[in-house]
């Protein structure tokens, strides 16, 4: 067995309600919604994968193998089942992955991290998953950010391949049973087709085997007699068996996508399909922004609470006092704030160019734990320099409304108080003005 690496970007968050939260607002609204789906179809080869599959052909060679996607890949399943079966075929090669998987996150943050967590390990492949969380955004959102992965990882790797992958789940299925790909990964085959990445829906024999009533989404293992049981939440598939069909999905796919491989050589970058796309998204540490003297700097690598943040934040800064703030410049078109939020997260103001304030609260109905997040702040912006404030709110979140029917998973009460703010990065398209 040839040696392999595995790199310390390692952390997944499992966060099953935002994953069924999104896929249910994209079920409920799919009979009204008018973008059109794209046909089903297990894999769309393209231009297939021909720099990744000469590499792993090439006895010796050391391939790296990056998942960037929620908490579906973070899981112990289809991510290192394929490095396994990568293995398997070129065993003269040696393999290694770069798990840049965070549950409940989208590719409206995986393009902000992707230089970070996956560019700078350069990768020779990268798959990229984010059909089941990006279930709720909207097509303009999708498609702005899928393209500013591809562009920014081909500007940056122009050898790197990549291949989309979509999962699914049980509240987004009605699509899929009809013969149509929900409406994310639709418009994720927009992009794809734009670029000839290859694409495969990891579940179209988890749907195949559902319309013939041999298959259960929801419910314990072992299942009755001649019975696949997907997952234990109808979103987050067992390794047994819903991981195993995914695994199957992309074994079968790599035979179409070889077929389709013509000759390594760079990816050239032509014409955008968007414009307005994320190319240009930059992650940048929260230390350049001006914070008042309430914030302090978190310890990543000794405080137990936040350290195993470390993989994902290069610095973490906490602050708890209504009125401490943060302030910064940026000459671009879209502005956020990579955060972690937890129990006892309050509500931040967050001020745009000297306009009124908006209150976005940081605590919702997961807030058992700590996880990270994004503060919205502001997005088609003129391609101008403008001014943010985000400064805490003095108002606590009504934190036992929000939880709800949760508070009975409370185990320690007093974490459950404060208006602490926990910023870690800008999240911008276009620069930092000092």
């Amino acid at each position: 067995m040839p040696r392999t690496w595995v790199f310390t970007t390692t952390i997944g968050f499992a966060v099953l309600g935002l994953v069924g939260r999104s896929t249910a607002r994209e079920a409920a609204g799919a009979g009204s919604d008018p973008y059109p789906l794209a046909d089903a179809a297990e894999c769309r080869p393209r231009d297939g994968l021909p720099n990744f599959l000469a590499k792993a052909r090439t006895p010796g060679a050391e391939v790296r193998v990056a998942y960037l996607g929620g908490s579906i890949t973070a899981q112990d399943g289809w991510r290192p089942k394929t490095q396994a079966s990568f293995r398997k075929a070129y065993p003269d090669s040696k393999f290694s992955e770069i798990n840049a998987a965070i549950g409940g996150t989208g590719s409206d943050l995986g393009v902000y991290r992707l230089k970070q967590d996956v560019l700078d390990h350069r990768p020779d492949l990268l798959f990229v998953e984010f059909a089941t969380n990006d279930g709720g955004a909207s097509p303009d959102q999708i498609r702005r950010c899928m393209e500013g992965i591809v562009r920014q990882t081909w500007r940056a790797l122009p050898s790197c391949d990549i291949c989309f992958v979509y999962t699914l789940t049980e509240s987004a299925a009605g699509p899929m049973l009809a013969g149509k790909f929900p409406r994310s990964a639709s418009v994720m085959e927009e992009v794809a087709n734009h670029y000839g990445i290859p694409s495969i829906h990891m579940a179209m024999e988890v749907t195949r085997l559902a319309k013939e009533g041999r298959l259960i989404w929801t419910g314990p293992l072992p299942g009755p007699a001649g019975k696949v049981v997907f997952a234990n939440d109808g979103v987050h598939p067992y390794a047994e068996t819903g991981h195993e069909l995914y695994l199957q999905a992309v074994v079968r796919s790599f035979g179409p996508i070889a077929a389709a491989s013509k000759d390594a050589k760079p990816h050239a970058l032509g014409a955008p399909l968007t414009p307005g796309n994320y190319e240009n998204a930059r992650l940048i540490p929260i230390g350049e922004a001006t914070l008042s003297s309430g914030f302090a700097p978190v310890d990543l690598e000794a405080d137990p609470e936040f350290r195993h943040f470390g993989a994902r934040l290069r610095s973490l800064y906490r602050a708890s006092h209504p009125g401490d703030s943060i302030t910064f410049k940026f000459k671009g078109t879209s502005a956020s704030i990579y955060d972690v939020i937890g129990p006892s997260v309050g509500q931040v103001l967050v001020t745009v160019d000297g306009g009124p304030p908006r209150v976005a609260n940081r605590f919702d109905g997961f807030c058992l734990y700590n996880r990270l997040a994004v503060v919205p702040v502001a997005t088609n912006l003129p391609d101008t320099v403008h001014t943010v404030k985000v400064e805490i709110d003095p108002r606590e979140p009504d934190r036992m409304k929000i939880l709800g029917e949760r508070t009975k998973e409370i185990k320690q009460p007093e974490r459950f108080r404060g208006t602490s703010f926990y910023p870690g990065a800008i999240l911008v398209v276009g620069e930092l003005v000092k």
